[in-house]
Order: structure tokens, then sequence, then C-alpha cells
């Protein structure tokens, strides 16, 4: 049976990564898997290990980055900078979609809604949103990694982000950990087990 698109979006610091975490890790019986996304960066050395094409990401030119974008070869991409372009290949999701693997896209607002429209009934999309943005500053800052400038701007990106949150199927506050993972689950568990 071929699987499907699970789709999160979310504002940095909604939580959307741990609840991500926890149904990979908790619930294999999902069988869910990230694909493998493009960049035009050069791989990072991490606590001494050297990232890996095709692990962590494909690695490409901006060159070939370009050709494929002109190929058609990505369902979605961005230029975050100048030549800093980062994408999830259209061939990488349909390869993993055809092993019957449900395959987990962790992306920005637009990329997922318009992944969403591609797809169609094939995939479901969530937001995870914050219960306000004054409950995901206090989460920012008690990260203590970026400075009052840096939440700022993550703060002003969230409320744009926000602004799309009803173009997706369902919308998850994650006021508390373990409802927003168990509200998750039961999507996530209707949609592969029920639809067409």
């Amino acid at each position: 049976m071929r699987g499907k698109l699970l789709i999160f979006s979310a504002p940095s610091g909604s939580g959307k990564s741990t609840i991500v975490k926890w149904l990979m890790t908790e619930h294999p019986e999902l069988k869910m898997s990230f694909s493998v996304s493009a960049t035009s960066r050069p791989p990072r050395c991490n606590n001494g290990v050297m990232e890996r094409d095709g692990v962590e990401y494909f690695f490409l030119t901006p060159e070939e980055f370009r050709h494929k974008i002109e190929a058609g070869e990505f369902l979605e991409y961005e230029e975050v900078y100048h030549d800093r372009f980062y994408g999830t290949l259209r061939s990488q999701v349909e390869a993993l979609l055809d092993e019957g693997v449900n395959v987990v896209l962790d992306i920005d607002v637009k990329g997922g809604i318009n992944i969403k429209r591609m797809y169609g009934a094939q995939a479901l999309s969530m937001f995870i949103q914050p219960p306000s943005v004054e409950e995901l500053r206090r989460r920012l800052e008690s990260r203590g990694s970026d400075a009052p400038d840096q939440i700022q701007i993550r703060l002003d990106k969230a409320e744009y982000e926000m602004s799309f949150a009803r173009e997706f199927d369902h919308i998850i506050v994650n006021d508390e950990l373990d409802k927003a993972e168990a509200e998750a689950l039961a999507l996530i568990g209707d949609f592969i087990h029920n639809a067409d």
C-alpha cells in the first residue's frame, strides 16, 4: 500500500520538532520517515562527524540546484540567501511513498500549503501553534539561545506564519505537550488507516 504525506508546519518554538520526534520514536507502527532534503551549502562537521550526502542532506552545487529547479524536480525550495538553497526533491518523496512509508515533511508554512495542494487527499497538513504569542516569547526567552532582537524577529515571523494556520487541515494548539502529542497521534492514525 502506498504511503501518505504528513506535513508539519509551525512557528519556531511551538514544539513541532518535539512532537514529531515523539511520534517517530514512540510509534513505529506509523511507519513514518523524513525525506532527505537537498541543499547547496557544503557539508558540515558536527561533533567530529562529517555530514554525508544522501543521509543528512543531498549536497548539490548552486548550479546543480538551479538545474533541478528548472527541470521541476523539487516539490518546494527556498533560496535562503544568494546561492544558499534548501528544497524537497520530488523523487525522494515519491520513492518513500511507493515503499509504503508515511513521509514526514517538517516545512515552512508556504511550502506546506503548496505541497498539500499538490497531493490533496494523500496529504495531511498540521499546523502546530503556541497557545499565544506571549507564551511563544516566554519559550524562546527560556531557551537562552537568542538575543532579544533575534527573539523579536522570530516573534514577528511567528505572527506572520500563524496568519496561514487556517489553510492547514488541522491546527494543534500546543498548550500542554501531552495533549498536543495525543491529538497529533489520533489525527495521523485516523488519516493513515481511514483515508482512501
